[in-house]
This record gives C-alpha cells, sequence and structure tokens, in this order.
C-alpha cells in the first residue's frame, strides 16, 4: 500500500468505538505511515466526512481501479 492509495475498512482488529465502527466498508485515502509500536506500522486513513485515524495494514484493502472510475 502507498501514500494517496483508495482504501476501504474491511474489519476492526481493536478499537471498536461506535465511530469506527460506523466506518467499515467505507472508503478513504491514505495520508501517511505511522509507527504503531517498536516494529509495526500503521496507515493514516483520511474518509470522505474528514475523519482520520490510522488502522494496520490486514484491516485495510485497495480499492480496485475499475471500482474508482465508476
Amino acid at each position: 500500500m502507498k501514500i494517496n492509495q483508495k482504501v476501504r475498512l474491511r474489519r476492526l482488529c481493536d478499537r471498536p468505538s461506535q465511530d469506527l465502527r460506523k466506518r467499515v466498508g467505507k472508503t478513504g485515502q491514505i495520508q501517511e505511515f505511522k509507527m504503531v509500536d517498536g516494529s509495526s506500522v500503521g496507515l493514516v486513513v483520511k474518509f470522505d466526512d474528514g475523519f482520520a485515524t490510522w488502522f494496520f495494514e490486514d484491516e485495510l484493502e485497495p480499492v480496485p481501479e475499475l471500482e474508482l472510475a465508476s
């Protein structure tokens, strides 16, 4: 995954707040990478409504280019 790539939130591993649960299935854009502990990297995703937070890579899936065009 890379900066500016469109992604879909497919699941939550942790932090299941109501605000995050309602975003499962929604798309956003990767803004930056974030060190989340000594060995893991998170991805900061900004959603269309302006909300942004970080996720582990396995919580996200790339949005196919064909889907972006439609």
